[in-house]
């Protein structure tokens, strides 16, 4: 298993011309549609580079990439930022060759540009084994609702359901040392050449996350779809938080905690906080006591005690608590 996350680059594929999203995609490139305000697809997923530890980041442009330019630079939010730009659409293929051409680097990280997701980078990264490429994947959504069928008859409805197979999530860890299997075809899509090439030579892993969020923009509906996910939420070097609720009496705060990340430590001065465990499992330190914490445990913390969560699977956590959102003291 290979743990570093020194040497490795990302590739983030922004070229693309967003046809099913006009009139949006008329005037700005795919990749600057807003989630929320004023924070776009490619907001979110460098901040995901930055995170996972990543330093330098390739923004593999075509279609008005001087907007993208415009808005990024050479250096946006402490990460170095380069540009390779095709001078026409030559296919995710093309551009990945590209950035293993460009970049003398051990190890790439790569992300196609409308996709819209909470996996775990750092966890992909450390995960992924040398000498191979790693495929992130997700479960497939059916698309419709469907029909359950016995004895001749309907017995009931789903409103698209997960299905038991996987999709290709548009993630990609590439190690260096398979740069030439690239490089047996200039262009094209990545899915249909290389890809299956590496599959039947074993060289092809792929890492999961169970019940993540994870969207691709391909039509209004979708983008849809992420904006209602982004309402009201804020992005954390560990996951988010998001407002479920707000009265003048009591805040209710979903948070998604990633897999082996925590939320420092911290008191409220005035806030009292009822934590209730959704999904996952870790850890709750209160002041100098440790308890373990899964799925339907309920806490309660006071007002000025220290306390911060760890998470050991990805945790999902409401926060029922006294209002006074800005009580927060920082104590690491």
């Amino acid at each position: 298993m290979f743990r570093l996350l020194k040497g490795v680059v990302g590739g983030i594929l922004c070229g693309g011309m967003g046809k099913r999203l006009r009139p949006i995609t008329d005037s700005i490139p795919k990749s600057l549609i807003e989630i929320k305000e004023g924070y776009t697809i490619l907001d979110r997923q460098l901040f995901q580079m930055k995170y996972a530890g990543i330093n330098k980041v390739y923004l593999l442009a075509g279609y008005l990439y001087e907007k993208i330019r415009e808005r990024y630079g050479t250096s946006w939010n402490g990460l170095d930022i380069d540009y390779y730009v095709e001078d026409k659409p030559r296919g995710t293929l093309f551009a990945i060759n590209s950035l293993l051409k460009i970049s003398d680097s051990k190890y790439y990280i790569v992300m196609n540009g409308d996709i819209v997701t909470d996996m775990n980078l750092k966890l992909l990264i450390t995960q992924s084994t040398e000498n191979a490429v790693t495929i992130a994947v997700t479960k497939l959504v059916s698309p419709y609702g469907i029909v359950e069928l016995a004895n001749g008859k309907i017995i009931g409805f789903k409103e698209k359901p997960t299905l038991p197979y996987y999709i290709n999530a548009g993630i990609y860890f590439i190690d260096s040392k398979l740069k030439e299997h690239f490089f047996t075809y200039e262009e094209g899509d990545v899915e249909k050449t290389v890809f299956p090439y590496l599959a039947k030579r074993g060289l092809l892993n792929y890492y999961m996350e169970e019940d993540v969020f994870w969207q691709s923009i391909d039509s209004q509906k979708d983008l849809e779809l992420v904006r209602k996910e982004f309402a009201n939420r804020i992005d954390r070097p560990w996951g988010y938080e998001k407002i479920i609720a707000e009265t003048e009496n009591y805040t209710t705060i979903q948070y998604y905690i990633m897999k082996d990340s925590s939320i420092p430590m911290h008191h409220h001065m005035k806030k009292d906080e009822t934590l209730h465990v959704l999904s996952g499992e870790g850890y709750l330190y209160i002041e100098d006591e440790k308890m373990k914490i899964s799925k339907d445990d309920v806490i309660h913390v006071h007002p000025k005690k220290r306390h911060k969560i760890l998470a050991t699977e990805a945790l999902k956590i409401l926060s029922y608590s006294t209002t006074s959102l800005e009580d927060y003291i920082l104590d690491e």
